[in-house]
């Protein structure tokens, strides 16, 4: 009777957290997503997405935007640019990004290019360095609402402190994205912050 009860409580405590856990991953997502607060930082930072050969798809210049909407509000005075080419690409996102921003009315000494990572940590990876390098700890990052919590955390776990300006245009906000969007962001994020950087692989895998 006594180990009846036992494994009964065992399941019981399984369950809970079976159900728990993920449903606090997609509430912090989810809050994340609708952050309408940006304080002042020390620089932009721009996480890439598609282009076509040289030109930002919808996904990246909706990002671009939002970054050229915060840097002329004066909350950063400099941005960075990140993402690599995909095979075949004449050009990076990186690059591109940078060329549609200039050409937007912001002095190109006031954009650095970096022109690496495929996948959010590689990309975290290098504009921390960058921001290290500078010697400047506080990054407000634009991307998709979604992917803010994700994204935030990587920053934060490499000792940079981030918050996140979400697009507020473009096909992936959160009135377009759905829910499919934040339930595989949810769950990259749970797979980040539960295997730490043996979760990279998965959870940029899924978001």
């Amino acid at each position: 009777m006594i180990i009846f009860k036992i494994v009964r409580s065992v399941i019981a405590a399984i369950l809970l957290i079976a159900v728990v856990v993920p449903l606090y991953s997609i509430g912090v997502t989810w809050s994340a997503a609708k952050n309408t607060t940006t304080r002042n930082a020390d620089v932009i930072v721009v996480l890439g997405a598609a282009q076509l050969n040289g030109r930002p798809g919808e996904v990246l210049e909706a990002r671009l935007i939002e970054a050229k909407r915060v840097y002329d509000a004066g909350l950063a005075p400099l941005i960075i640019t990140v993402g690599a080419n995909a095979p075949g690409d004449r050009t990076t996102e990186a690059a591109s990004g940078k060329v549609w921003l200039a050409s937007h009315g912001i002095s190109s000494k006031k954009i650095i290019s970096l022109q690496v990572g495929r996948d959010t940590w590689v990309s975290t990876e290098s504009y921390v360095k960058k921001m290290n390098e500078k010697n400047i700890k506080n990054v407000i990052i634009v991307t998709d609402p979604y992917h803010c919590r994700r994204a935030m955390t990587m920053a934060n776990d490499l000792g940079v402190v981030a918050t996140c300006s979400p697009v507020k245009t473009g096909p992936n906000t959160v009135e377009k994205s759905g829910k499919r969007y934040l339930i595989r962001e949810a769950s990259a994020y749970l797979a980040y912050v539960t295997l730490g950087r043996r979760g990279i692989h998965i959870s940029d895998h899924l978001g």
